[in-house]
This record gives structure tokens, C-alpha cells and sequence, in this order.
């Protein structure tokens, strides 16, 4: 079960969220700003902090920094009243994961927690896994059943951006920047030729296929 630290100084608002973890399976702890969240994190591990903004002594710009800035790179959904534009580029900028405003809708909530924790265990693990299918970053291999593939470097990369995120759409120019880089002179034709062997190497592969959003990009998809 994970632990899940709620920084909130508002005590109603506090309750509500560790009533609404609780229901969705998680461990509830609380703090009331920074400061106490810094003090229980030195004694207890948590896997995801729920992070309020505006708090006496220490604030949720300030707590976020101050872990981002030793290295901490435990998941932080930061929640607050502040709807600004601003505000929230500023609480990305601080190293936040992702970000809601109140009132907040109970299961968005945890549709969002559940995501963090999915990525910070794909980045800490460095695999992903869909079905009986295992991409392993560290070996550039995928595996299934009884096979393994060994897959060139940025036929992996692109495999492994598309199964971390099923049935999210990715742009073209998303995937390339993100697996050629931006100053890459790659063009689609490159992107198209990498996805097309992909399709080829996993077309018997019992757990996800490749699909082309026309007029978009690509996304994987779970075989029903």
C-alpha cells in the first residue's frame, strides 16, 4: 500500500483529502505546512506528497524547491485555490508534478495520484510493463511469453514513450523532438520508418498494438 503525505493547513480541507485517499486504498499522513512535512519525511518514507500552496512558515513553492534542489524526486501534486496561469507555471518552475485547483473533483484526484505513481515507478524501475509484455530500459529488450527482443536504441525510446502512456495521443513532432531532439534535422519520414518496423517486429504480440491517429500522430492500444 503507498504512503501518501498531505500538506495542507486548512484542517477541514485536510480531512477531506486523507478521508478521500483512504477510500481510494492509500496511507494518509498529514502536515500542516513545509516545515512539520520536512520533519515527518526525515523519519518516515512517503511514495507521493498532495501539496497545498499558501501555508505559514513554510509554502508549497518552498517545500517544493527546497526537495527538488537535494535531489528528491518523490511525485508532488500540488492542489490550491489559486487558478492563476501564473501561479501554476510557477508551481511547475518549483519542480511540481502536476497540478489542481480547489474545490476539487474527488476521483480526478485520484485518476492523477494513480498516474504519478505509475510514472515514478516506470522511471525508478525502468520498465514498463502492458499485459505479459515487460520493455526493459536497461537492457533495450522486450519480452513476452516465451520471446525477448533486442531492439535498436530509438526503436526502443519510441516503443517505450508509447507503452508508458497507453492510448495517449503523440504528436509527430512530440516523438521526434523527444527521441532525435530538437535540433535534430530528423524528419517524418524517419518517425514513420521507426514506426512501421515496430509494427512489423511486434505484429503477433498478444498485448498492445501501434495505431495511427490520422491528422495526429500514434498511440499504443491495449489488444482487447
Amino acid at each position: 500500500m503507498f504512503d501518501i503525505l498531505v500538506v495542507e493547513d486548512d484542517i477541514n480541507t485536510q480531512k477531506l483529502m486523507c478521508a478521500v485517499l483512504k477510500r481510494g486504498g492509500y496511507n494518509a499522513c498529514t502536515a500542516n505546512d513545509g516545515l512539520e512535512a520536512l520533519d515527518k519525511m526525515e523519519t518516515q518514507r512517503f511514495d507521493l506528497i498532495v501539496l497545498d500552496l499558501m501555508m505559514p512558515r513554510l509554502d508549497g513553492y518552498e517545500l517544493c524547491h527546497q526537495l527538488r534542489d537535494v535531489g528528491e524526486n518523490i511525485p508532488i501534486l500540488m492542489v490550491t485555490a489559486n487558478q492563476d496561469t501564473e501561479n501554476k507555471h510557477k508551481g511547475f518552475l518549483s519542480g511540481t508534478d502536476d497540478y489542481m485547483t480547489k474545490p476539487f473533483d474527488e476521483q480526478e484526484m485520484l485518476f492523477r495520484i494513480k498516474a504519478l505513481l505509475r510514472r515514478a515507478r516506470i522511471t525508478s524501475e525502468h520498465k514498463v510493463v502492458m499485459g505479459e509484455t515487460t520493455a526493459d530500459y536497461n537492457t533495450l529488450a522486450v519480452s513476452w511469453k516465451d520471446e525477448q527482443l533486442a531492439l535498436p536504441k530509438k526503436e526502443f525510446q519510441l516503443l517505450f514513450k508509447l507503452m508508458s502512456y497507453p492510448d495517449m495521443i503523440f504528436t509527430r513532432n512530440q516523438l521526434m523532438d523527444e527521441i532525435w531532439g530538437l535540433e535534430t534535422e530528423t524528419d517524418e519520414h524517419t518517425l514513420n520508418v521507426h514506426i512501421n518496423r515496430l509494427r512489423d517486429k511486434f505484429r503477433d504480440n498478444p498485448d498492445f498494438e501501434i495505431v495511427t491517429v490520422r491528422g495526429l500522430g500514434y498511440k499504443i492500444v491495449r489488444r482487447v
